[in-house]
């Protein structure tokens, strides 16, 4: 049986909208120093992070490759495919394939595997003909609260991935673990329980048209005996028709949630101690999007999410609404400018 649908509502979203600047000097031998803050730029007043809450580090590059800290992507969501899809927003996929998209402090949300990670300590190797790794780890700033009585006080996040492009072909792996993250309870300093996750993903463009695909798996440990575990994965198009004219076809699935409930799980919905089965959701979406020039675009496009019986996510940017079971779908319009 279907689940309570949301009520009939118009929305304003600003999803991945940011303002910032960047900077770098020349050290001699091929060296650098550089810096980038980045905050959120929402034009409709809701969303007031602050200064340098995207994307911010310094960093030193060259020959070596690039060595940074700050607050920025890991290498596990650098390295995600998302052909026809988008992170976050009415478009977004990530909280089907990865527990949500968004900016973390350390210590906290392990099920978020697509992560701004907070106090990062990064660094990406030179390219190598087209392929590429790349290790992050963070800081135990949360630690500092602890006394060393606490037993597991140090959670950290260990982020490894690699791709490589060349010519038509991307291809794409991550992994990602969570230590002592899962059962985390930040105020009052105490950590344990682990979570760990990986992706497997490629791209191919064949004439006009770009497809795409990729297979995500992420557990949690929610005590000695106890676990979490579930898989997903995305198909997807991107043809350009002519022109300005593109078509962008995705199609998302979340499968069942295994094992038993966790502490944290992203924006999953929880299995029960018994272990629950239809936990799963399937997406689907179209959208045209039209090029009016390098830096603006358009688009209109279709969504469509079906809950299992038991499960209740929400469409991409919209909380508190899905019941179990639930089918929602939206009509979009969204401009982009980029300057």
């Amino acid at each position: 049986m279907g689940g309570t649908k949301g009520a009939n509502a118009d929305v304003l979203q600003a999803p991945g909208s940011e303002i910032g600047f960047r900077g770098e000097e020349k050290l001699g031998g091929g060296m650098s120093a550089w810096f980038t803050c980045t905050s959120s730029a929402d034009p409709r007043g809701v969303n007031g992070d602050g200064f340098c809450t995207r994307n911010s580090a310094v960093g030193l590059r060259g020959g070596f490759g690039n060595f940074f800290v700050g607050n920025w992507d890991t290498p596990f969501k650098r390295t995600m495919v998302n052909t026809g899809g988008r992170d976050t927003g009415i478009f977004g996929t990530a909280f089907l394939l990865s527990g949500n998209s968004t900016t973390v402090t350390d210590g906290a949300s392990t099920g978020v595997f697509k992560r701004r990670q907070r106090n990062s300590i990064n660094y990406d190797s030179p390219n190598f003909g087209g392929f590429q790794l790349m290790a992050a780890t963070t800081s135990t700033n949360s630690s500092t609260a602890a006394t060393s009585s606490i037993a597991g006080a140090k959670p950290r996040v260990w982020s490894l991935a690699g791709q490589y492009r060349g010519g038509p072909l991307t291809v794409a792996g991550g992994y990602e673990q969570h230590d002592k993250m899962y059962n985390a309870n930040v105020a009052n300093s105490t950590f344990a329980g682990d979570g760990k996750g990986w992706h497997l993903g490629a791209e191919y463009t064949l004439g006009s048209v770009k497809l795409g695909g990729i297979f995500t798996e992420q557990k949690g440990q929610q005590a000695a005996a106890t676990n979490t575990k579930v898989k997903a994965w995305q198909l997807g198009a991107e043809w350009n028709i002519a022109g300005p004219h593109n078509l962008h076809f995705g199609y998302t699935v979340a499968d069942d949630m295994k094992g038993t409930n966790g502490a944290d799980q992203g924006s999953r919905p929880l299995v029960s101690a018994t272990g629950a089965s239809n936990t799963g959701a399937k997406l689907y979406q179209i959208r045209y999007v039209h090029a009016f020039s390098k830096r603006t675009q358009g688009t209109v496009g279709y969504v469509n999410l079906k809950n299992d019986t038991s499960a209740n996510y929400n469409l991409g940017g919209i909380t508190g609404v899905a019941g179990a079971g639930s089918k929602d779908s939206a009509v979009a319009f969204s401009i982009a400018h980029r300057f």
